[in-house]
């Protein structure tokens, strides 16, 4: 089975989707139009409107009682991000959300590869060890270990994906390259692996399809890349200079952007491919790139 034609398997089931952001978006232009119910929750009134522009409807919640959306879910997607306090969902939700057990069809959790830790470049996959070095990676490593212990203890069919860094529309080097703001940050041995949006997207959904309870998946492309290369590509593709590179320790960053530095490591793909029948339609940045630009255009 392909994942491009698994969402059409399952009959059209209602998601909840908590922290309906860019990657559940994604997923939800794939499952509207096959007859599914998505409501998706949001923060920002305005936000609310553009999601029900896309067909999902919305609710503001932290704010808004959702008992009765749980209730009725066949499936869930947990978005939203942990703070030092740990994960939103589980604070608010976990009674309600272990009172479904397993008769909820799927759960869904996007982690990030960020709980791998630093391997200085090295590889990792779903069963190396969890050495989250930051603070955002140690959240989330604590946000999946209180979603297992739930699925556990109430029978929950939990699936964790371990998203690398997301681009898609609107999340593309091409701005600041036109801008003359991008910079090639240059930190030697540093690599990072990537997902393009529309292949979340149809991991989710493969796995919607096929569900597996207990897995985990990591979701990256193919080729883990030095930063600078990938800005270095985008400038080639518009025909403008690549900007000049800025040895690391020279550049002037944020904390949290000099944090995205402290960790190098390759992710491994194998098991979305093996045990989910995916075939990423942009399996690496260059394919990913060109479709940004050829869309844009």
């Amino acid at each position: 089975m392909s994942a491009s034609a698994s969402i059409s398997d399952p009959a059209p089931g209602r998601l909840l989707s908590f922290g309906h952001g860019y990657s559940a978006r994604a997923l939800a232009r794939r499952l509207i139009p096959a007859g599914w119910q998505v409501t998706g929750t949001t923060r920002s009134a305005d936000r609310a409107e553009v999601l029900a522009a896309e067909g999902v409807t919305p609710r503001l919640w932290p704010g808004s009682d959702l008992s009765d959306e749980i209730a009725q879910a066949t499936h869930f997607l947990v978005s939203a991000g942990p703070d030092e306090a740990g994960d939103p969902v589980l604070r608010d939700w976990s009674e309600a959300i272990g009172a479904r057990g397993a008769d909820l069809a799927w759960l869904g959790y996007l982690s990030t590869t960020g709980v791998y830790g630093d391997h200085d470049g090295g590889w990792v996959d779903e069963d190396t060890p969890l050495h989250p070095t930051t603070r955002r990676g140690r959240w989330r490593a604590g946000a999946e270990a209180g979603w297992q212990a739930l699925a556990a203890a109430r029978g929950l069919p939990l699936h964790i994906f371990r998203l690398a860094g997301i681009y898609g529309p609107g999340r593309g080097p091409f701005e600041k390259v036109r801008q003359g703001s991008a910079r090639r940050i240059v930190k030697p041995g540093q690599v990072f692996s990537r997902i393009h949006v529309e292949d979340i997207a149809q991991v989710l959904a493969a796995s919607i399809a096929r569900p597996d309870p207990g897995a985990v998946y990591n979701l990256c492309d193919d080729d883990p890349a030095p930063p600078e290369d990938v800005i270095a590509h985008a400038a080639e593709l518009l025909g403008l200079p690549v900007p000049p590179a800025i040895p690391f320790d020279e550049a002037e960053m944020s904390p949290m952007a000099r944090s995205f530095y402290a960790e190098s490591k390759r992710v491994r793909n194998d098991r979305i491919k093996r045990d989910l029948g995916v075939r990423l339609r942009y399996p690496d940045y260059r394919a990913g790139l060109a479709a940004l630009l050829a869309d844009a255009r």
